[in-house]
């Protein structure tokens, strides 16, 4: 698993990346004060959204491309090393209590497995085959895509994960944080985010680190809007799991409908919690059951079933 790679090439590699770059007027920064270090800090977060916003045509295209396979049953897998893996796995984990998405429809791979979320596994990122491995276990098809994530845009896993997905037929994203990265030669669709050198050199955790939960929240939410998780700005897919939950989908239901307490509770009673299903029942003055099915129908846009129910009734809603 240990990359046999010469130490002396792999250090003028990085010399050559604007992320591990050094910067001379940074180092005295142990000796100023607290208050002063937050500010520069601060002040270098503070760029990261504009060097996201210089990339939102390539993200955007990503995800049109994304939503197209997804619709059609596709899984969106996530695959890095160390932070970038765990910012995948962060985003994947997210989606089923936020979009009621199925646990297996948006995965998050990192290096060295579940251990390497909270401890560095030796070697893990310096190996392509073991990225081939974890996804051959997926059994990867056309409408899946790989979403491949490193800072520097070299890490051996993310490259061999896209690179294995394209010999599957699957959609491949790139997101790196260097121009012409190896990991954007490689992939579909290249999002290659440049934040410059951090403030601690080489820790891209940091302005990488923020650049790339930026662009996966955009990813899976955008994503997630297209495929009909949402009416307006509402998440009217979310599951209800717990108290805080249940309290959202009640006001969720209210916002959408402008409906009372009582009306509200039967509705979400009549349809088992669903937030989307008790909104058409309220707004198409439909029963659980009709709601259920328009929205099948539909493939779970609410618009698209509320749009239905107009055209049948010869009214607008």
């Amino acid at each position: 698993m240990t990359s046999t790679s010469d130490p002396r090439d792999l250090r003028t590699e990085l010399e050559s990346l604007t992320t591990e770059a050094f910067r001379p007027e940074l180092a005295d920064i142990d000796r100023l004060p607290t208050l002063d270090i937050a500010r520069l800090m601060n002040g270098e977060d503070a760029t990261v959204a504009g060097a996201v916003a210089a990339r939102l045509p390539q993200i955007a295209a990503a995800i049109d491309a994304v939503a197209e396979r997804m619709a059609r049953g596709g899984r969106l897998v996530y695959a890095g090393a160390g932070t970038a893996g765990r910012l995948g796995v962060l985003d994947a984990s997210e989606c089923p209590p936020t979009f009621n998405t199925d646990p297996s429809r948006v995965l998050g791979l990192i290096a060295g497995g579940p251990e390497a979320m909270v401890t560095s596994v030796e070697g893990a990122e310096d190996s392509r085959e073991l990225a081939r491995a974890d996804l051959e276990n997926l059994g990867l098809t056309p409408d899946d895509t790989v979403v491949g994530i490193s800072a520097s845009g070299r890490t051996p896993y993310a490259i061999g994960a896209v690179a294995h997905a394209r010999t599957r037929g699957s959609l491949t994203v790139g997101l790196a944080c260097n121009p012409g990265s190896p990991l954007g030669a490689t992939a579909d669709h290249v999002i290659e985010i440049v934040v410059g050198p951090e403030l601690l050199t080489g820790s891209t955790r940091l302005k990488a680190g923020t650049a790339q939960k930026l662009v996966l929240n955009m990813l899976s939410t955008i994503t997630m809007i297209r495929l009909g998780k949402t009416y307006g700005n509402l998440m009217v897919d979310v599951r209800a799991s717990n108290d805080k939950l249940r309290a959202r989908s009640h006001r969720i239901v209210a916002l959408a409908t402008g409906a009372g307490d009582k009306e509200i509770e039967q509705a979400l009673t009549a349809t088992d919690g669903e937030v989307k299903n008790a909104i058409l029942t309220l707004l198409a003055d439909v029963d659980g059951p009709t709601a259920a099915r328009l929205l099948e129908q539909s493939d779970g846009h609410l618009r698209a079933a509320l749009g239905a129910c107009s055209r049948s009734s010869g009214r607008r809603r």
